[in-house]
């Protein structure tokens, strides 16, 4: 009877702790259905890195691919997806994080970073959007994940 009751104790503490890093990876905050629609129906805010507001693969020019935050994405160029991407002049772009962890698009390289755009950091299923004007190579990384890199090639206006 005490290692039934041992293993219930158990069990229950193990839901507990579950449901306690659930809600504080989730914010703290148990979200009713309705309250979710609204902030998913959100408009991007700032610099971006907002939740989905519940485009298409389509819409979203880069991805932030599943597993990037492990070192190997950058062998095939798969960390972002595409690694390399070209867009007019006055184009947004927008990136969104697929993967689990946390990640960032940042301009320039890891080991000189610019101060052109700077998304922070963003949860999984977070979005950012940029805009650039002038014509030119972008280069980008995450600040979390060296590995990870892109390009954005901006062309003139047609």
């Amino acid at each position: 009877m005490y290692c039934v009751k041992r293993w219930i104790w158990t069990v229950t503490g193990a839901a507990i702790l579950l449901a306690v890093i659930l809600s504080t990876v989730s914010g703290g905050d148990i979200v009713e259905s309705d309250a979710l629609s609204e902030e998913l129906e959100a408009e991007p805010s700032g610099n971006g890195g907002i939740v989905d507001p519940g485009l298409s693969q389509e819409e979203y020019d880069v991805i932030m691919t599943i597993k990037s935050s492990r070192p190997g994405c950058e062998e095939d160029d798969s960390c972002y997806e595409p690694a390399a991407i070209t867009v007019e002049a006055g184009q947004p772009i927008v990136w969104k994080n697929d993967d689990v962890a946390f990640h960032s698009v940042t301009s320039g390289l890891y080991d000189a970073p610019l101060d052109l755009f700077d998304s922070g950091h963003l949860d999984p299923d977070e979005i950012f959007t940029v805009t650039l004007e002038e014509p030119g190579r972008y280069d980008y990384f995450c600040t979390l994940h060296p590995w990870m890199d892109g390009v954005i090639i901006v062309l003139d206006k047609n």
